[in-house]
């Protein structure tokens, strides 16, 4: 969402500019960026400071998420721009008799295994990259925003986590992805984006997801530290993504049997996270390095709207994530960074992407 200086243009060349005033006022709204969030993440921690001393009890903790995504985090804007989520995941066993009932009925979930269910609104916003031009630039990306509620229903054993999600929401213009994008522009001082006249146009948005990581499916000492390797699998159906995708996690870390989890959440589409971590007294951390390759058959915000005309790109059938990072344990609280490296998604793209996301998850006791 954070734009590039005046001196970017679409292939990312830099001119005489880049020493200018635009530099200048990039550095000073990332340093106002790094503020806002280092207060905001100092106060959930303080807040949630004294809940870290109670004597955890994983049975019956709910889990708030909030998430942030931007490609600010990394070298280029534009494409994946922005993202955002909030999430609430039920204690284990939490969920009324019908979610029992039909996690029962699902052949994919382990047999014996906890369920939870994760309720979250998220948003989305994709732009090209030149957001200065205010015509449609015929060989990247359009407009979009995305917003969305997801529902879903999640089984977790000690080895192994399923996911199945569905998701109903807009994308188009009822997505408020410009106001958002506007917002921000004006709060850290960037250019104005002014192509979202050519923005696709509104259409109901409906997605099916299944997501299944195996964790301590390999696991290996590593100087003093505990380390694994967590396989994961997934599949998207509907009119927004339509895709499958296979991946791996390598997570080393202080005290992995502990502190764990099935790797930090991220907004789709990604390698697959998941909201839940085990709450435990003390610190734990772990960093990791994880990739992806997906199979996409279908993607709206590259293939533009399912029932009404709109600007397209031809896009890429084979698209893969790699990513890293670092997650910290804090007694009922999880903090996470990933910086993320996305190969390209439509034939003319002129470079990858990266961003980076950050997510607070908060485990409260009822």
């Amino acid at each position: 969402m954070m734009t590039p200086s005046a001196a970017r243009v679409r292939g990312g060349e830099a001119g005489s500019e880049c020493a200018g005033p635009m530099w200048s006022r990039r550095i000073s709204a990332l340093k106002r960026l790094a503020c806002v969030l280092a207060a905001a993440t100092g106060a959930a921690l303080a807040s949630f400071g004294a809940l870290a001393a109670d004597k955890p009890d994983a049975n019956s903790d709910g889990i708030l998420t909030l998430q942030f995504e931007n490609d600010y985090f990394g070298h280029a804007d534009g494409h994946f721009t922005h993202g955002t989520r909030i999430a609430w995941m039920s204690g284990e066993n939490d969920v009324p008799d019908w979610a029992h009932e039909a996690a029962s009925h699902v052949p994919l979930f382990a047999e014996g295994a906890s369920t939870r269910m994760v309720y979250s609104l998220s948003q989305s916003i994709f732009t090209p990259n030149d957001i200065r031009n205010p015509e449609v630039i015929p060989n990247d990306r359009p407009y979009a925003g995305w917003l969305h509620a997801g529902f879903g229903l999640v089984s977790v054993s000690d080895s192994r986590l399923d996911n199945l999600e569905l998701s109903l929401g807009v994308v188009g213009p009822a997505s408020q992805a410009e106001d958002v994008q506007a917002l921000w522009h004006r709060a850290f001082d960037f250019p104005h984006p002014a192509g979202w006249s050519h923005q696709l146009k509104d259409e109901p948005a409906v997605m099916l997801t299944y997501a299944r990581t195996w964790r301590h499916w390999r696991t290996f000492p590593f100087l003093g530290l505990s380390g694994d390797i967590e396989p994961d699998v997934s599949a998207n159906l509907g009119n927004v993504l339509t895709q499958g995708g296979a991946g791996f996690t390598v997570r080393i870390g202080n005290d992995l049997a502990r502190h764990f989890d099935y790797g930090p959440p991220r907004i789709q589409p990604s390698l697959p996270g998941s909201d839940f971590f085990a709450v435990r007294d003390g610190l734990g951390w772990y960093v990791f390095a994880g990739a992806e390759g997906r199979a996409v058959g279908h993607n709206i915000f590259l293939d533009g709207n399912t029932f009404a005309k709109s600007y397209s790109v031809d896009r890429r059938v084979l698209v893969g994530d790699l990513q890293v990072g670092l997650a910290v344990f804090i007694g009922r609280v999880r903090l996470a960074y990933t910086q993320v490296y996305r190969t390209k998604e439509f034939v003319t793209q002129d470079h990858a992407d990266q961003f980076g996301s950050i997510s607070l998850s908060v485990a409260f006791k009822f």
